[in-house]
């Protein structure tokens, strides 16, 4: 059944316009939340931990900054913008002791709450409000005068108000421009962690490496590997967002095409979309994020030295040699794992 969307006209900014608004960390997402907000007229105020660095820059901003605790006791709506990982700790420390009935928890991603990491008072009411792309896109289209698609979410219904507030909040942020679609939480977690898995981090990363190995292994340049299993993947990807696989498909050379449908599906076999199935019950289950939460908490052990192994691979020091002539390519700013200053731009000067 296809899921229910709302218009800028269904999407009613005062619901939360008259309340005091809480953003809990300021990363990739937060920043972008507490910005659009306060700038759509809301009152906003950041949430950090004594020592965080984010502080300086969220005062620098214009925004009142308080403790976690006190922010979640002074606020009316508290978005929880914090990683999935440290969500928990920090939700039983400083979030829960403080909640009163009445209040609203807002949450970007339903990880902790679907898969039962954390547990909300039945008098809190419990949302989602999730754009579908990363925290700098958020804030730099709705600069732009645009917005990002966004997903809501009702979790908790404790005063029958969830929804006009998420859709509020959705407003507020810019999403309602581009369109707002109505989800659940466990639609929302096992979707997003089976997407990056399986296609856009897990599946694509490995499909580039296996090609870009196939053939150096078979004695071609490295440098010709990877502008066709790497650097070429944007062009065609862009033309699928554009307009479809069938658009993309049309935009190149019939060879290409012929390519694309025959050799494909003998790549990408049942016995691999057997394996794609088994990891969704995985997620399903909630094992992935049994093993996530896991490996956190023993220090991202193997984690770590999975990273170096990965950060060590061929494809890497070649990349980074053809990318050091491309002028037009963007510098690497690492967004989302610590955000720059130029991401908080604002549009007052």
């Amino acid at each position: 059944m296809a899921a229910k969307t709302y218009s800028m006209k269904e999407c009613n900014i005062n619901s939360i316009r008259r309340k005091k608004l809480a953003v809990i960390g300021f990363g990739s997402q937060g920043h972008a939340h507490a910005l659009n907000l306060k700038e759509s007229g809301c009152d906003v105020t950041i949430g950090l931990y004594k020592k965080s660095k984010s502080r300086a820059v969220a005062s620098k901003l214009g925004f009142t900054v308080k403790d976690t605790a006190e922010a979640v006791k002074d606020c009316d709506v508290i978005m929880v913008a914090l990683p999935d990982t440290a969500t928990p700790d920090i939700y039983e420390a400083d979030i829960a002791p403080h909640l009163r009935p009445g209040q609203t928890l807002v949450f970007c991603h339903g990880f902790c709450v679907h898969f039962g990491f954390i547990t909300v008072p039945e008098d809190v009411n419990v949302i989602m409000v999730a754009p579908k792309g990363p925290g700098h896109t958020v804030r730099s289209q709705y600069v732009a005068g645009k917005g990002v698609p966004t997903l809501v979410a009702v979790h908790q219904d404790a005063d029958g108000k969830a929804l006009k507030v998420a859709l509020g909040w959705a407003k507020g942020i810019g999403g309602a421009r581009a369109g707002v679609i109505e989800t659940n939480f466990r639609e929302e977690t096992v979707t997003d962690l089976f997407g990056e898995q399986v296609v856009l981090c897990g599946g694509a990363s490995a499909l580039v490496k296996a090609g870009f190995e196939v053939l150096v292994e078979a004695g071609y340049a490295p440098e010709m590997a990877y502008f066709e299993c790497l650097h070429e993947l944007k062009l065609i990807v862009d033309l699928m967002v554009e307009s479809g696989i069938a658009g993309m498909r049309f935009s190149i050379s019939e060879t290409a095409e012929y390519g694309d449908v025959t050799v494909g599906p003998k790549i990408i076999t049942p016995a691999v979309k057997k394996k794609m199935a088994a990891q969704l019950k995985r997620i399903e289950k909630g094992q992935f994020a049994k093993e996530w939460m896991a490996e956190y908490k023993n220090g991202c052990k193997n984690f770590d030295e999975i990273r170096k192994e990965e950060a060590a691979h061929p494809i890497e020091e070649v990349g980074a040699k053809l990318r050091s002539t491309m002028s037009w390519v963007k510098k690497n700013k690492k967004v989302g794992k610590g955000v720059s200053q130029a991401s908080f731009a604002s549009t007052s000067s």
